[in-house]
């Protein structure tokens, strides 16, 4: 199984600061145009960037598949696209596969050592659903969840993960955490706004003030689940190529998910 081999081989940047800038300031040139999306089936790869699928409650109703209504569809792909093309410039992880997602039913998911999920204050799982995101976080997984804010988000995002982690606390992540320091040293983080910062100035959304970087260890100390709440990542790496959306917030959000796929990867 991928997911329990240690990964002793990956190293690193070609050109940090000025590749990240590149992109953030117009993008790559190589990689085709910007509206281009790494779509197609999957080939072998060190890495796959991989979307979760789950199905969402919210309202009246629940929703599963893809739709641009999806919730945890948000930002795709675009979002998912823009980091990975900064993955293949600043790393050299291999990944040469396109964009993934994943389902929770799918045995291929513990081919993937890295999940991205947005929105997750609407995530619901069955108890089998729950068990196997329980399995797949035990045997070396890990998940980066993004985009959800303020005390009704943080519930209902609980809710879903006491099923599948019901006895692991959460713990808020210092700067001199080792996930900070893996591939860029970041010693100073704030809260990354959405889009709609550009238009208000406003850095929150709902009750959600202040940034809460969090995570969830296994008994060992490895971090399983990266908590990214009262944030929008996700906005921060599709808008980087817009003038009217700040560099400071892109800068962070690209050198916050390279650290965290890099960890995901060495650990």
């Amino acid at each position: 199984m991928k997911l329990v081999r240690p990964i002793f081989a990956l190293l690193f940047v070609l050109s940090l600061t000025t590749g990240l800038y590149a992109l953030q300031r117009g993008g790559f040139q190589g990689y085709g145009r910007r509206d281009y999306y790494s779509m197609g089936p999957l080939v072998p790869s060190e890495f796959y960037w991989t979307r979760l699928q789950y199905t969402s409650g919210y309202a009246n109703g629940f929703t599963y598949g893809y739709s641009r209504r999806s919730p945890w569809a948000q930002d795709y792909p675009k979002a998912d696209n823009d980091c990975l093309i900064a993955l293949r410039r600043l790393t050299h992880i291999n990944s040469p596969s396109p964009l993934n997602v994943a389902d929770l039913d799918s045995d291929h998911l513990y081919d993937y050592p890295w999940i991205y999920a947005v929105d997750v204050n609407t995530w619901t799982f069955t108890e089998e659903e729950a068990k196997r995101l329980h399995d797949y976080l035990m045997k070396g997984g890990f998940l980066m969840v993004d985009n959800f804010h303020g005390t009704d988000d943080w519930q209902h995002f609980m809710a879903g993960m006491r099923m599948v982690l019901p006895d692991r606390p959460v713990e808020d992540l210092a700067d001199a955490d080792e996930i900070y320091h893996v591939l860029y040293d970041i010693n100073e983080k704030f809260q990354i706004p959405s889009e709609v910062y550009v238009n208000t100035g406003r850095t929150y959304e709902k009750d959600g003030y202040v940034p809460k970087w969090r995570a969830i260890r296994n008994d060992h100390g490895r971090i399983m689940v990266a908590i990214c709440a009262n944030m929008h990542l996700g906005d921060a790496w599709e808008w980087a190529d817009s003038p009217e959306y700040p560099e400071k917030f892109s800068g962070l959000a690209f050198r916050i998910v390279l650290n965290y796929i890099t960890y995901s990867m060495t650990h």
